[in-house]
């Protein structure tokens, strides 16, 4: 496997039936935003039952989800683009969430949502094309991110198995994942290096969680057995528990907009499906090197790490994930034909809604799994935090050499400084692109010579 991207497998120019689609799209989760049914950002879905039931204003709920998001939106969805040819879900479904939040009408929405469709599928190519001509090319230079994103990336459960359980299975957890990556690379060189790893990884994990909750309940039985206590009513306790009443009118709202979260489901998994969208920083390098299937392990692996999350918090609000369990992502790279994609899609997002109620039950049984959801998602952000952040640093000597690195990382300690005026996770790859930017203009003032790539 080739450890870098020696430039990206894919531009940013669609054909007319990808333009379509991502503007429909667009207009789609736009108007679902609008109505309160489905947001991408998981730290505004959380806010949305107050706007449901008329506690918030509209303009408070687009203030919080501007706030948010917009970061993610230009300091990684755009760059992220730019430097793979690869689309995102922060640029093209967190904008959607602002626009459909913020329009004051429901005919409003969609046209606001296409409209943002259509800046990236008509505008980006532009931007990048200009990028490209510039002195100092720092999009090409972006695309150092790709190696140290792909192999850091493959670490994560090791760090969620550390956190929950301990160093020792943690360690062991690491030495499994450094010997399989490297017999991967020795065995399967046009294979993923880090794509059995992280597989092994994630069912060590869920195998511990799943092993310490079923020896608690055993545990908490022989103890009423002892104790002689009757049997816990559940069904009478849970028909008086608000949360439950709650998280039961949540499903039965979501149940009775089945029909659009469908065509939802097929617009997904039917952009995933053409190849010119990635699921997340590491599947959007994948897919730009046509490693679909390389994408598609890395997302469905994610999604241990987000159905609890997604699922909680949809009860609780009453607005679903506008990508769902993002299950439709992996699916959506294999499929073979786009006709297959919307209608495995719509299916995948019936089942889901269908089942919120039933896998809110699950969790609640399990909350050694419930925590591993938690600390996967956690070390998802801590190792991509590195990742991105080190691969920024290569592009940035890789377009200004030690001028480079003084610029880009002097931009993101002045953001940690600040306060991260810009998220952690975004600062970095925008400290490039403004690191690029003054770099071109020293250069227009004879004050900088490009480095010789």
């Amino acid at each position: 496997m080739s450890t870098t991207l020696a430039a990206a497998s894919h531009s940013l120019s669609f054909t007319l039936p990808q333009e379509l689609t991502v503007i429909v799209l667009c207009a789609l989760t736009a108007f679902i935003s609008h109505m309160a049914l489905a947001v991408f950002n998981d730290g505004a879905r959380p806010f949305m039952l107050d706007f449901i039931q008329g506690r918030s204003t509209r303009s408070a709920m687009t203030a919080v989800s501007f706030g948010l998001s917009a970061g993610f939106i230009f300091g990684l969805g755009a760059p992220m683009a730019l430097s793979t040819g690869v689309l995102n879900p922060w640029l093209v479904f967190l904008p959607t969430d602002i626009l459909g939040i913020l329009s004051p009408k429901k005919w409003l929405a969609p046209i606001l949502g296409g409209a943002w469709g259509a800046v990236i599928v008509f505008g980006l190519n532009g931007a990048n094309n200009v990028a490209h001509d510039l002195p100092v090319d720092f999009i090409t230079a972006m695309q150092q991110m790709s190696t140290p994103i792909l192999f850091l990336f493959a670490l994560f459960p090791v760090l969620a198995i550390t956190k929950q359980f301990g160093k020792v299975r943690g360690g062991i957890a690491g030495v499994v994942e450094l010997a399989l990556v490297v017999m991967t690379m020795k065995l399967w060189p046009n294979m993923f290096a880090g794509a059995l790893a992280m597989a092994v990884g994630v069912l060590m994990l869920i195998g511990f969680a799943i092993d310490k909750d079923m020896r608690q309940r055993k545990a908490d039985r022989a103890a009423e057995a002892a104790a002689g206590s009757p049997p816990d009513p559940g069904a009478g306790e849970a028909a008086d528990d608000p949360m439950a009443s709650l998280f039961s009118a949540s499903a039965t709202r979501l149940r009775k907009y089945l029909p659009l979260f469908m065509v939802l489901g097929a617009g997904v998994c039917l952009l995933a499906q053409m190849h010119i969208f990635g699921g997340g920083e590491a599947t959007s390098f994948l897919i730009a090197k046509g490693d679909y299937s390389g994408a598609a392990q890395v997302d469905f692996y994610r999604v241990f790490g987000f159905i609890p999350l997604i699922a909680t918090t949809a009860l609780a609000s009453g607005a679903y994930g506008i990508a769902g369990f993002t299950l439709v992502y992996p699916i959506g790279y294999l499929l073979p034909n786009p006709w297959l994609a919307v209608i495995v899609g719509a299916l995948v997002f019936a089942c889901e809604v269908l089942a919120l109620s039933w896998i809110g039950k699950v969790l609640g049984k399990l909350p050694s799994v419930r925590d591993s959801s938690e600390h996967l998602r956690s070390a998802i952000s801590e190792t991509l935090g590195l990742a991105i952040l080190f691969g920024s640093l290569m592009a940035a000597n890789a377009m200004g050499g030690g001028l480079g690195i003084l610029i880009v990382g002097g931009l993101y300690m002045l953001n940690e400084a600040m306060g991260r005026v810009v998220v952690r996770m975004a600062a970095a790859p925008a400290a490039v692109i403004v690191g690029g930017i003054i770099l071109n203009l020293l250069y227009w003032l004879n004050l900088f010579t490009p480095v010789k790539g």
